[in-house]
Formats: structure tokens, C-alpha cells, sequence
């Protein structure tokens, strides 16, 4: 045998065994690929979160007399998957971690707590009635606090490290002064492409043309509308694995379900009767991360949405909080899923 033959095989051998670890080790792909069940090990803080008594007014000015942006209050549960997730992938970078303490406080709130809290307006409450007024719904969520104590930016739910960055990035440079962050987020992510591109299909998606008023005639079923894109790694795998599991399919089948390219001037008329476009339907829902998907009732009011990554136990939940009803009586998910699963 050739030395070059044996130089070719062995670099083939190693690149099959790198490789498989490569992908393991890609923070972006983790961040969108992880069981979500309830973690068995309650989730410790950061030994750099602040150390707060809650009186925010208080953390907002120490924040600001060392020269920082802002604060982050932070809204999480001990068992919360997508918690870990962000403390552990997001803030287990360095450059994330770095520059979210250079520019922001950071404080931890757990939604379950009837420990008292105090807002940036001097308001005292719980921080359970906190998360609730905040809307909350989903865990991870993160307000960001400017100097004057105003709300600035939100992110509910668990984001991949780079959309994460640009978050913390659009807040401290103040971004929010001039655009929105999904016109920011556009404008860095190289990746976006706004032809029209190819999106996986499902057998329980209707069809084109998207009639979907409801405002003069009541629907027969909830209806969910997916907002994606093309050339979306994130929609990719949701169509490839959450999607995939035969009791969400099953569910999904007693939803109306459409598809939409949020890039894309696809004619709509929505369900309070608007005519517009699937891109001009985005922006003004404040739609910025694909894939997300809107669940509306038969008489075409909102009632909940999942606009971060998602994946089976929380879509599972969430499609069963719809179809039983219970956010006729409970309007705060997490209210009845902890009712009905703790």
C-alpha cells in the first residue's frame, strides 16, 4: 500500500471520528437540540448574578453609578430545562458572559416565589405576581431595564447563543432607539435569504389562499399560524423532530394550520379581518424569530404564542392547554401547567 493511500485513510478515520464530536460540541446545534422534560436536579445561579433584596430600584441605580447599560431581570424555575439551557450553553461562553457583566446587572427571579419583590417604579409585590404581570409565560424570560427603569426589551423563552448576543448587543449599543430588534436582527444575520426559498410542508397544513376572518363568523377549531423562512436550520428541525412525534401530530390535526414565509409578501387576510401580507403580519405581531407559531381561538383572538426554540414537552403542553380549554379559566400557562403536572 502507498504511504499517500495510508495518509488518505487515516485522515478519512480521524475526520469520521472528529467530526461526529464537532457537531456534539457546536453550542448553536445544542442550543436547539436537548430533551426538555423537567430537569431531576434543581438549576443553580451564576456565582456573578447579583446577589439583589429585590428592591430593583436599588440594583438599577447601583447598575448605572458603575457605568452599565441597564439591568436584566431574569425570570426562571429551578427545574426548568430551557433555563439550563441558557445558563449553561449561552452564559457557558465567555464572550457572552463577559459582555453581558460589563454591560448589565443581572438579577434572578423565580416565578413560584411569594418572596416580595420591588420594581423599578417602586411597586411591591410577589415575584410570582411580578412574573404574571410581566407575562411571563415561558421560562427563560428576560427584561432588560434601561437607565430610567423602562423595559426596553424582552425575550421570553430560551434563544440559541448568537440571536442571545444580539439581544444583549441591540440593547446595549440602543438599537431600540432607532429600529426594531427583528430589523436588527436581520440586518446581522448574514444567513437570512429574502427570496423566496423551499420550507418543509405538513400534512396538516391548509392550503393557500389564507382566508382566515374570524371576526364575522366563528372558526370550528383553533387555528396556529407557523411564521418561518427559508434556509432556517431551526425550522428545519422542528418539522424533523418535534413535529415528528405522533402525538403532536395528532394534535396538530385538531388545529386549523397554515404556513407562512415571514419574509414574504404572501397575500393574508387575518382573523380580525385585515388584508395585508404574511411579512407585514409579522412585523406588526412583533414576529422576529423563525420558527414561531400564534395560536388563536374560533373567534380570532390571540391566545398564546411560541416565538423561541421549542421543543416536544413544552409543544406538547402548550397544544394541550389550547384543546382542553383551560386558558378559557387560567389565562397564565404556567399557572395550570404547574396546577395540573406538579
Amino acid at each position: 500500500m502507498r504511504f499517500s493511500t495510508i495518509k488518505s485513510t487515516a485522515l478519512l478515520l480521524f475526520l469520521l471520528w472528529i467530526l461526529p464530536l464537532l457537531a456534539i460540541a457546536n453550542p448553536d446545534e445544542e442550543a436547539l437540540v436537548f430533551d426538555d422534560f423537567p430537569l431531576t436536579e434543581p438549576l443553580t445561579y451564576p456565582s456573578w448574578f447579583n446577589e439583589s433584596f429585590l428592591e430593583l430600584e436599588e440594583d438599577l441605580q447601583e447598575s448605572v453609578d458603575k457605568g452599565k447599560k441597564g439591568l436584566i431581570v431574569y425570570f426562571g424555575q429551578k427545574r426548568c430545562p430551557y433555563c439550563e439551557m441558557l445558563l449553561e450553553i449561552n452564559f457557558g461562553q465567555e464572550e457572552i458572559e463577559s459582555y453581558t457583566r460589563k454591560h448589565f446587572d443581572l438579577v434572578p427571579i423565580d416565578i413560584w416565589s411569594v418572596e416580595e419583590v420591588t420594581d423599578t417604579k417602586g411597586i411591591t409585590m410577589t415575584q410570582r405576581e411580578y412574573a404574571i404581570r410581566e407575562g411571563t409565560a415561558f421560562t427563560p424570560a428576560l427584561l432588560f431595564y434601561d437607565k430610567n427603569g423602562e423595559v426596553v426589551m424582552r425575550l421570553r423563552g430560551y434563544y440559541p447563543p448568537y440571536q442571545f448576543m444580539a439581544a444583549l448587543q441591540y440593547v446595549a449599543e440602543e438599537h431600540y432607539k432607532r429600529e426594531s430588534f427583528k430589523v436588527y436582527l436581520a440586518r446581522g444575520d448574514q444567513t437570512l435569504r429574502f427570496e423566496k426559498e423551499d420550507m418543509v410542508e405538513e400534512d396538516f397544513f391548509s392550503q393557500p389562499p389564507y382566508h382566515l376572518d374570524r371576526s364575522r363568523f366563528k372558526g370550528d377549531r383553533p387555528l396556529v399560524v407557523f411564521f418561518e423562512r427559508g434556509n432556517c436550520h431551526a425550522c428545519d428541525i422542528l418539522h424533523t423532530e418535534p413535529l415528528k412525534h405522533r402525538a403532536v401530530a395528532k394534535l396538530f390535526n385538531q388545529f386549523e394550520s397554515i404556513q407562512l414565509n415571514m419574509y414574504q409578501d404572501t397575500p393574508v387576510i387575518t382573523p380580525d379581518g385585515e388584508r395585508t401580507t404574511a411579512r407585514e403580519w409579522a412585523n406588526k405581531l412583533n414576529i422576529f424569530y423563525a420558527p414561531s407559531m400564534v395560536f388563536f381561538d374560533e373567534n380570532g383572538r390571540e391566545i398564546i404564542r411560541l416565538d423561541s426554540v421549542v421543543r416536544f414537552f413544552r409543544l406538547r403542553n402548550v397544544l394541550n392547554y389550547i384543546l382542553s380549554g383551560a386558558y378559557k379559566t387560567q389565562p397564565n400557562f404556567q399557572a395550570w401547567r404547574f396546577e395540573n403536572f406538579f
